[in-house]
């Protein structure tokens, strides 16, 4: 690439990683770093606002594991967890049911052969002091920049169908 060309790219787009914006789709590379600081950002909000629900040191993962146990008010199980949240090592996701289990957030059971788990009142207060706080710091934030609810499912949207990609690429790079 010219150099003039690589100092287009270095001035247009917000990149971490400048070589990489110097392929064919340097909107790519923007798009990664976004991703970067989008990932560390939302990491960073929910462990805060979990704290300021009343419920500190949980990880990110053991907070998107009481969640998704939360949601439809069913039991899930280990399976469905790592299925859902796309947990490759279920090592991780059962020690963090386990650490939701001694915080008494969620009690485990079994179905069969399968471990069940599900929320506790304990984890359902949490959970509603998290959701009335979200909603108060991070929802009304979000109605101000002027991003519709439309706009918000369309980037979401966009998000799962690039994690797709990113898949299929990690995929066939494991082959190589």
């Amino acid at each position: 690439m010219d150099k003039a060309k690589e100092q287009r790219a270095g001035r247009d787009l917000i990149v971490s990683s400048a070589h990489l914006a110097l392929g064919s789709s340097p909107a790519l590379s923007e798009l990664e770093y976004g991703s970067i600081l989008f990932s560390h950002a939302f990491n960073r909000w929910i462990v805060r606002c979990m704290a300021a629900a009343g419920v500190p040191s949980l990880s990110p993962i053991e907070i998107l594991i009481i969640h998704s146990v939360r949601h439809r008010d069913r039991p899930k199980t280990l399976s469905d967890l790592c299925l859902v949240l796309d947990i490759e090592d279920t090592h991780v996701a059962n020690y963090a049911v386990k650490k939701l289990d001694a915080a008494g957030l969620v009690n485990t059971g079994k179905s069969g052969k399968e471990k069940v788990i599900q929320v506790t009142d304990r984890g359902l207060e949490a959970l509603a002091r998290y959701s009335e706080i979200r909603e108060r710091l991070l929802v009304e934030a979000t109605k101000v920049s002027g991003l519709s609810q439309d706009d918000l499912s369309g980037i979401a949207s966009h998000l799962r169908a690039l994690s797709g990609y990113y898949e299929q690429a990690a995929r066939s790079a494991a082959t190589l």
